[in-house]
């Protein structure tokens, strides 16, 4: 049985076996109602032939998601108790999630922010909750969590002064200048005292929530078969199907190999990069499946876009992933997937939506699964080099 109330102390960042406990993965299971809302709406703006108009709207609402999830995962990994108020708390912040996913429908429709700074505003409190206890209970770790309580609340104001003062044209701006205050942060704060972070804690999260992102591809797949069977079996969707299954297979095959936890342990100064870098990583994931459900529409004719355009709904987010895979794990120690390879592949990628005037989204779909599969045997053969 948990205690009710246990002193915050720092965890361990040498602890064996520290591994993702039941509340996280629930966390996590929050966020997957997020993701998934704002996803869709990605495909039916896409779709419907309004990509450059929601460029914007989905990196920013994204970056709400992610970066309440990332700054929840690094302090868990310092300061988790999983005492009853630390679980109260951190069940706050899952209702924030899920007011933060109601609201996306309208950040896309009409740019209305408000339910989502309303959803923000609840993970914050939640968050500054935990973190004024450890400022209270932990007199080591109370430089650090002070400057974290300062920042986050200056930075939220600033939030809730945009929802409220800022005109539609500055909105972009405006979020710019929050996004980074909110980066910086972490790092003012650390120079009062580094945080306990876990390394192969902090790997298991990140590896976890990229599987979140991966189901987005498993949706598309779905999607496929589903119109298979309502419409009759077609064979161009089988093909589309199957080909977004091994494109997702191939993914997360290829994020899993990198020791980011072996590299985190060698290079914890690196972990910024890392970790921050990880927003575009995440968000290309997204863009991925998103772009595979709008092949699908492509194929049953259901979308105002053509078929060279659909295509570079996969190609776009799929050659930014590669890319930022390798240069994310660069600094941390030896990649698995070589460099030049990763380059030619994404660039052979930008390039194999164009095919799709001759042979289709679905030629084009296939050709840029099998240079992820390529990319990933180049991979298998310079771990045998080594």
């Amino acid at each position: 049985m948990i205690g009710i109330r246990t002193r915050v102390r720092a965890r361990d960042i040498t602890e064996n076996h520290r591994v993702s406990s039941p509340l996280e993965l629930l966390f996590d299971l929050t966020f997957v109602v997020a993701i998934s809302s704002l996803v869709t709406q990605l495909v039916h703006a896409v779709a419907e032939g309004h990509a450059a108009e929601v460029v914007g709207p989905f990196l920013m609402v994204f970056f709400a998601i992610w970066w309440a999830w990332n700054q929840f995962t690094w302090l868990a990994s310092a300061y988790d108790n999983d005492d009853v108020p630390y679980r109260v708390l951190t069940m706050v912040q899952m209702g924030g999630v899920l007011v933060l996913a109601a609201g996306v429908p309208s950040a896309f429709a009409v740019q209305d922010f408000g339910a989502i700074t309303l959803g923000y505003l609840i993970m914050r409190l939640g968050l500054l909750g935990t973190l004024i206890r450890t400022m209270v209970d932990d007199p080591e770790s109370r430089p650090n969590a002070q400057r974290y309580v300062i920042g986050i609340s200056l930075v939220q104001v600033g939030w809730l002064l945009r929802l409220f003062f800022v005109p539609n044209e500055y909105i972009v701006p405006a979020f710019i200048v929050l996004a980074v205050l909110e980066l910086l942060v972490s790092p003012w704060a650390d120079r009062a005292g580094s945080l306990a972070w876990h390394p192969h804690h902090i790997a298991e999260r990140y590896g976890l929530f990229a599987i979140i992102l991966l189901g987005e591809s498993v949706l598309a797949v779905t999607v496929a078969v589903q119109e298979a069977i309502v419409e009759g079996v077609d064979a161009s969707l089988v093909v589309v199907a199957v080909s977004g299954l091994v494109l997702l297979f191939t993914l997360w095959w290829l994020y899993f190999s990198e020791p980011a936890a072996e590299g985190l342990v060698r290079n914890r100064d690196k972990s910024y990069i890392w970790g921050y870098g990880h927003y575009a990583v995440y968000a290309s994931l997204a863009a991925i499946g998103a772009g595979l459900e709008i092949g699908v529409k492509a194929v049953t004719h259901h979308t105002e876009i053509g078929d060279v355009a659909a295509g570079y709904a996969v190609a776009i987010p799929l050659a930014v992933f590669l890319l930022l895979l390798w240069l994310l794990h660069a600094p941390l120690g030896p990649v698995s997937i070589p460099p030049v390879a990763t380059v030619i592949a994404s660039a052979a990628i930008l390039v194999a939506p164009l095919t799709a005037a001759g042979v289709g989204i679905l030629g084009s779909t296939v050709l840029m699964t099998l240079i992820t599969v390529a990319l990933l045997i180049a991979a298998f053969a310079r771990a045998r080099r080594r």
